[in-house]
């Protein structure tokens, strides 16, 4: 599950510290041969303490590399940094120690923000497929990565089908979920919070954290993000990732939300068509967690409209597979858009701007265009594009839209895409570690500017773009001031081993780490 196995679904990563030196070691042995501890560079060695035994700094490498690896054909670079770099770094072949790749360390600068210098090793000409390690004199080597084609395919198969292992409500074979196999959980019905005495049936959907809590604002953002990711990207998607749905003739990622979307369904109000918060877990009785009874939480503004938004949006995709499920959906968004005007206006929530822009894409119903539009016409809408998400998104599905729209409205939206994308590629280009941000408080900042530009590279194709969601993924996993991979826990160096829950783990970074392979699987299609 993305939490029920940790306590908390955010990413910890408490080894971005940056203290890092570098090793006596030079090229003379790859990193599955050496342990993690190493000596600072001209330092006396290890210390004695007074009863003989030897206390060794635990220190990691100082050539960093994406741990899972680089597609054959990209751009490929390797990040070293110490008090002192050298000139040159090879790539040599694990097992074997041959040299394969020889290059210069390039754009060695002083980095302020870590006290250190840095450099970048390009090996792009490196081509052969095999597993490899970088190595320098003075710093040392990398932990091992691997150069192929399809080296994304297992983390992107992997993080599409966390959602599949976070199903609630129905059991799940081994077949499918492997060692995650469980047994139905939370089929009893559920009770209002208000009305105690009140049973509803809100079996199904994903659970978001370790309580098994499913939080309704959460699943239409999580199902919104995968939703967009297969509008923009959708050669990147298939119908064979092993869940039980796979080959039905639906893309399995379609097939999964629409798992979130029928419990999005059961959690909209009867009478009102507002949408309720969440179905929350009560511990206090003890037990298993699986079996907890579940309370459901009052219907909630912020989850109506946000609901009126995703089931929009993916009856409009869902349309060409299920025309009757598809309608259904589009009902349901409309009965959730009329419920929250009754309760509030327009200029209260943001998200009212994407859904707006959701349904008038599939309706052309000209009521959305006249709120779109009030939008349009604020004098702070170029902040707000740059610095609310539902802006993004909106505007994204306004340009995509077949309705009847405004071209001169469109180019303006254009100009602010592509203005947002420059100023996250010469951000990137700034930065010694080639990304946007490098706190570990700010991975889902960092993912979010990928996602602008997928939607960019979609749109308008560029190399650079691509070259730069690139760098992203090998920062995360790996090629970041810890060596620490935040994705997946199968490498040398992974959040696991600093007591972190890794990005796939959380649903939605996941998701949007979904959304910026997407367009690297794709490219490979291509």
């Amino acid at each position: 599950m993305f939490s029920v196995m940790r306590r908390k679904n955010r990413i910890i990563a408490a080894v971005l510290t940056l203290s890092l030196i570098g090793s006596v070691a030079g090229c003379g042995a790859s990193s599955a041969e050496k342990q993690v501890d190493m000596v600072e560079a001209g330092s006396k060695g290890p210390e004695t303490t007074g009863s003989g035994d030897y206390s060794v700094p635990n220190q990691i490498p100082s050539v960093l590399a994406d741990q899972v690896g680089y597609k054959t054909d990209s751009v490929k670079t390797v990040i070293l940094h110490g008090k002192k770099l050298p000139k040159t770094f090879s790539i040599k072949e694990l097992g074997t120690k041959e040299e394969k790749y020889t290059g210069d360390v390039v754009k060695s600068v002083y980095n302020e923000e870590t006290k250190e210098f840095t450099g970048i090793g390009y090996f792009t000409d490196l081509k052969e497929e095999g597993t490899y390690y970088a190595c320098a004199d003075i710093i040392g080597e990398s932990y091992s990565f691997t150069v192929s084609e399809d080296v994304y395919a297992n983390v992107f198969n992997e993080a599409c089908k966390k959602y599949y292992i976070n199903r609630c409500g129905m059991s799940l074979s081994e077949e499918y979920a492997g060692e995650n196999a469980h047994s139905a959980c939370h089929t009893t019905p559920a009770h209002l919070q208000e009305h105690p005495e009140t049973e509803i049936d809100v079996t199904g959907g994903w659970h978001m954290d370790e309580q098994a809590d499913r939080d309704t604002t959460v699943g239409c953002k999580v199902a919104e993000n995968l939703l967009l990711a297969y509008e923009m990207n959708e050669a990147a998607f298939t119908d064979e990732a092993g869940i039980p749905e796979s080959g039905n003739g639906i893309p399995d990622i379609l097939d999964e939300v629409r798992y979130e979307v029928e419990w999005l369904l059961k959690m909209q109000d009867a009478k009102t068509g507002g949408e309720y918060g969440a179905a929350l877990t009560d511990s206090s009785g003890g037990g298993d967690v699986m079996t907890y009874p579940v309370t459901v939480t009052p219907v909630s503004m912020d989850a109506t409209i946000n609901f009126a938004s995703v089931l929009a949006k993916f009856s409009y995709i869902y349309q060409k597979y299920d025309g009757e499920f598809a309608t259904t959906c589009l009902k349901a968004a409309d009965r959730a858009w009329s419920c929250y005007f009754n309760n509030q206006k327009a200029q209260d929530n943001t998200t009212v701007f994407k859904a707006a822009a959701e349904l008038y894409r599939a309706t052309g119903n000209s009521g959305y265009g006249t709120v779109l539009e009030d939008y349009f016409v604020r004098t702070n809408f170029d902040q707000i594009f740059n610095t609310d998400e539902n802006i993004l998104i909106g505007s994204v599905t306004y340009l995509s839209t077949s309705q009847q729209v405004d071209v001169t409205r469109c180019e303006y939206l254009m100009k602010l895409l592509m203005k947002r994308s420059e100023d996250i590629a010469q951000k990137a280009g700034q930065s010694a570690y080639l990304v946007t941000k490098t706190d570990e408080k700010a991975f889902n900042e960092l993912l979010d500017d990928m996602r602008c530009l997928t939607i960019t590279d979609h749109i308008i194709y560029n190399h650079e773009y691509t070259t730069i969601i690139e760098n992203h993924a090998h920062f995360l996993m790996g090629m970041n001031p810890g060596a620490v991979n935040y994705v997946t826990d199968a490498t040398e160096r992974t959040y696991a081993d600093e007591a972190g829950v890794g990005i796939l783990n959380d649903p939605q970074a996941d998701a949007l780490l979904v959304f910026m392979l997407s367009v690297l699987e794709k490219k490979g299609e291509e």
